[in-house]
C-alpha cells in the first residue's frame, strides 16, 4: 500500500475529531459565547450540512486541479479556519467557521477517496478506502475523547487549536507523497460533468447511495444518542460514556479493516451479510440496553458492522462509478454525511415524542429493515430472464451493478 493512502487517512483522522469533538464542548462554548446550549448544538448542525451541500459542490470545483493541489489546498483552509474559531469571540463567527470548515473537509474527503483508490490495483481498492475512512475510526477511538479531556482542563479553544496543529502534518505529508502535476489523474481530458451526473444518479448507483445514507443514518441515530441510553436506561455511570465511545471506536476500526480486505473480492456479499445483521443487532441492542453487560458487548460489534459495511458501500460505489471518477467519491461523502444529519433528526423526533431513551435504537433498526428493502426491491427489479434462460446468480447481478 503507497505511502500517500496512509497520509490520507491521518488527514482524515484530524478532520474526523473536528467533526465529532463537539459532542464534548457544547457546555463550554455557550457559556463562554453567552448563547444557549442549542444554539452551541447549531454548530454541530452548520458542520454537517456543510458536509452535505460541500462534497459535490467543491469536487466540481477543484476538478480540473491537479489532486495535490486540491488537497493542499482544502487542508490550509481547514487549518485557517480553526484559527480564526480558536480565537473569535463570536459566535457569529465561530459558526461560519463550522460551515467553512466542512466544505474544505467535504472537498478533501472526496478528493482523497478518489486518490486513495486510484493509486492502487484493482485488488486493493477496497482497503485504500479502508485506510482513509479508518482516519475517521480512529478520531472516535482517540481524538473525540482528547478534545473532550482538553476542553475540560484548558477550555473549548485549547480543542480547536490542538485540531489545527494535528493537520499541520498532514499538510506537508501530502506536499511530500501526493504526486504534483496531474501524475494523479488519468491523463485524460476530465469527463464531462453531464456524463458524471448521469452515471451518478441513473438505476445501477441511486439505489447504492441510498442504501449507505440509510446505514449511516442507523448509525448515527443511536450514536448521537448513547450517552443517555448508557446513563438513563442501562444504568451505568457517566464514567462509562467514554469507555463506551471508545468500544464503539475500536469495533469501527476492526471494522474497515476487515471490510477493506473483503469487499474487494465479494463485496455484495460484504453489505448483504452486514446489513443484516445491523438490523438484527440494533434491536438486540433496543432489547438489551437494560443489561449493562449485554449492552457493553454489543457495542464494539455493532461498531465493527456499521462502518464495516460502510467502507464495503463506499468501495462498491467507487467500483460501479467508473464513468464519474471526479464525483463519485463527492456522491459518497454526500450520502455518507446525509444519513449523519437525518439519522439524529429522527432519533430526535422519536425521544421528543415521549417513546422513551430505547426509541432512537428502535429507530436505527428500522432505518436498516428500509436499508434491506431498498437491496432487496433493486434485486428484485434485476433483468427477467427470457423462456429458457436461467435467471443470474447474485454474483452475476452484482457485476451489473445491483446490491
Amino acid at each position: 500500500m503507497p505511502i500517500a493512502v496512509y497520509v490520507l487517512g491521518l488527514a482524515v483522522f484530524a478532520q474526523g475529531t473536528s467533526e465529532f469533538m463537539l459532542s464534548g464542548l457544547v457546555s463550554g462554548i455557550a457559556a463562554d459565547l453567552d448563547v444557549s446550549l442549542s444554539a452551541a448544538g447549531l454548530l454541530t448542525s452548520a458542520f454537517a450540512v456543510g458536509m452535505v451541500v460541500g462534497a459535490p459542490l467543491m469536487a466540481l470545483s477543484s476538478r480540473t486541479w491537479p489532486r495535490r493541489r486540491a488537497l493542499l489546498l482544502f487542508l490550509a483552509v481547514f487549518v485557517a479556519v480553526h484559527v480564526v474559531g480558536a480565537l473569535t469571540p463570536s459566535y457569529e463567527v465561530l459558526l461560519v467557521t463550522r460551515f467553512v470548515g466542512a466544505l474544505a473537509n467535504a472537498g478533501f474527503w472526496a478528493v482523497a477517496l478518489t486518490t486513495a483508490v486510484s493509486m492502487v490495483p484493482d485488488r486493493l481498492k477496497g482497503r485504500a478506502a479502508a485506510v482513509v475512512v479508518g482516519g475517521v475510526t480512529i478520531a472516535c477511538v482517540v481524538g473525540v475523547p482528547a478534545g473532550a479531556v482538553l476542553g475540560e482542563r484548558w477550555g473549548w479553544r485549547s480543542a480547536f487549536w490542538a485540531v489545527a496543529i494535528v493537520s499541520l502534518p498532514a499538510v506537508l505529508a501530502v506536499l511530500r507523497s501526493i504526486p504534483g502535476g496531474r501524475g494523479t489523474d488519468t491523463g485524460t481530458a476530465p469527463v464531462p460533468v453531464r456524463d458524471e451526473l448521469r452515471a451518478l444518479t441513473g438505476p445501477r448507483l441511486r439505489p447504492v447511495l441510498l442504501t449507505m445514507a440509510l446505514v449511516q443514518g442507523a448509525t448515527f441515530c443511536t450514536f448521537s444518542y448513547l450517552e443517555p441510553l448508557l446513563t438513563r436506561e442501562t444504568g451505568l455511570g457517566a464514567g462509562w460514556v467514554p469507555v463506551s465511545l471508545a468500544l464503539f471506536g475500536a469495533g469501527s476500526f476492526a471494522g474497515v479493516t476487515v471490510a477493506g480486505r473483503f469487499a474487494d473480492a465479494r463485496p455484495v456479499a460484504v453489505v448483504a451479510t452486514g446489513m443484516t445483521a445491523l438490523a438484527l443487532g440494533w434491536a438486540a441492542l433496543a432489547v438489551a440496553a437494560g443489561r449493562p453487560a449485554l449492552a457493553l458487548a454489543l457495542i464494539p460489534l455493532l461498531g465493527m458492522l456499521a462502518f464495516g459495511t460502510g467502507t464495503a458501500l463506499i468501495t462498491r460505489v467507487l467500483g460501479l462509478a467508473s464513468g464519474a471518477p471526479t464525483l463519485a467519491g463527492a456522491f459518497s461523502t454526500t450520502a455518507f454525511n446525509l444519513g449523519a444529519t437525518v439519522g439524529p433528526w429522527a432519533g430526535g423526533l422519536a425521544l421528543d415524542a415521549g417513546f422513551g431513551y430505547r426509541a432512537p435504537v428502535w429507530v436505527s433498526a428500522l432505518l436498516m429493515v428500509l436499508a434491506l428493502l431498498v437491496a432487496a426491491t433493486t434485486t428484485a427489479k434485476g433483468r427477467r430472464p427470457r423462456a429458457g434462460e436461467r435467471r443470474p446468480s447474485a454474483v452475476h447481478r452484482s457485476a451489473d451493478g445491483r446490491l
